[in-house]
């Protein structure tokens, strides 16, 4: 579902990442632990065609990601790739419903469809009842799973994840992990995602370690 091969990446004189090769399969969840300053955020930037890598490739799909122009990679995210951060970055001015809508809006998808698949997604969440509710007046457990459903409207390829349970406290920190692997089960969502979160990691298909921008074992 998604490669990368030899990816380098430098800021300035600093070379945060120095080759990392990647390859995960379809309906596979993926951890990248490591400690802060290893490179784990900037590869799953470059993997979500958020930054651009110095040299390598990355394909989705079978697409080579970073041949298409600016404004083909732009639609091909909106449309292939999912993101949930630390913190669910929902407009406060929106409901539950309207905020998992906005993607789907964006691609131009058929509205009456948009919104059926948002309604899918927020029931398989256990939120069904909270659509019309404003983030204010959800808890910080919904507010990520509301994200979650944002993330997955557009039937994305993968789901690339940034330390998506640092924000939360253990009884919905644990409920979040179990939603990760009920989305590849139910599915067959490709997941990716990037924690210092031990029980996690165990959690998954693979877990792989990097340190000073490469992988080790």
């Amino acid at each position: 579902m998604i490669k990368a091969d030899y990816i380098t990446k430098s800021f300035g004189s600093v070379q945060v990442l120095k080759g990392i090769s990647l390859e995960v399969a379809p309906a596979e969840v993926v951890c990248i632990t490591g400690a802060s300053g290893a490179g784990k955020t900037t590869l799953l930037q470059i993997l979500g065609t958020l930054s651009p890598p110095d040299t390598g490739q990355v394909w989705i799909g079978g697409t080579p990601v970073f041949e298409l122009k600016k404004d083909q990679i732009a639609d091909f995210r909106n449309k292939h790739i999912g993101f949930v951060f630390q913190f669910h970055h929902l407009l406060p001015e929106f409901t539950a419903l309207e905020n998992v809508c906005i993607p789907g809006f964006i691609s131009r998808d058929p509205a009456d469809k948009v919104r059926e698949r948002a309604k899918e997604l927020l029931d398989f969440l256990g939120l069904g009842y909270r659509m019309e509710h404003k983030p204010a007046e959800l808890s910080g457990g919904e507010q990520q799973r509301v994200a979650v459903a944002r993330a997955l409207v557009n039937h994305p390829s993968v789901l690339l994840a940034d330390e998506p349970s640092g924000n939360l406290d253990s009884h919905n920190k644990d409920e979040l992990h179990k939603l990760f692997f009920r989305l590849r089960d139910t599915y067959g969502q490709t997941i990716i995602m990037v924690t210092h979160d031990r029980s996690l990691a165990e959690m998954s298909d693979r877990s792989l370690t990097m340190r000073d921008g490469l992988f080790v074992q």
